[in-house]
């Protein structure tokens, strides 16, 4: 059992009963699943820019990417119906738990300037959508390997029901908020 999952047995559930009065423990919010994506207008000319997009999730993430298609042909952007534009890795159990607290102890710091995430990227249910514009933060990626700095969608879904539910797990698990 990782850490994560740890503190949200030991500290997160007693914590979210006292302040929201849950009367069942199975009501108390948990995170579902994280879904990690990229997607560049660069792979329309060159389709070898999906293979490195690829190869970065998949050492951000320790999971195989899949491949992202167009659903449908637009000519203004020279887009295919089919045509491969990104990936993206959808996390589940311990690999999403290891995610989660490489990202907030690990990766977060290291951004530039770096003054805590936005408190509002909340969609109302209680899912939170970070945008990350260097994939250069995690440890993983090699600098020497990577092509071109790209950045990342990291959606955070959890099974609360609107967004105060959603920010108080979060934060009890350490997201580092702006104040």
């Amino acid at each position: 059992m990782s850490r994560f999952q740890e503190i949200y047995k030991a500290e997160v559930k007693p914590e979210m009963i006292k302040k929201f009065g849950y009367k069942n423990v199975n009501m108390v919010p948990k995170i579902d699943k994280i879904v990690v994506n990229c997607v560049t207008k660069d792979a329309v000319t060159n389709s070898k820019v999906v293979e490195g997009i690829m190869e970065d999730l998949a050492s951000i993430t320790g999971q195989k990417p899949v491949v992202s298609r167009a659903k449908k042909s637009i000519a203004t952007f020279k887009v295919r119906e089919g045509m491969a534009l990104g990936a993206f890795v959808t996390l589940r159990g311990e690999k999403m738990y290891e995610f989660l607290d490489r990202l907030i102890t690990v990766s977060l710091p290291r951004v530039r300037d770096f003054r805590g995430v936005s408190a509002k990227a909340f969609d109302g249910r209680g899912n939170y959508t970070l945008g990350i514009k260097e994939q250069i933060i995690f440890p993983e990626i090699n600098y020497d390997k990577i092509d071109k700095i790209r950045g990342l969608g990291i959606s955070i879904i959890t099974t609360a029901k609107n967004n105060e539910e959603g920010r108080e797990l979060l934060s009890l698990f350490g997201m580092p908020f702006r104040k």
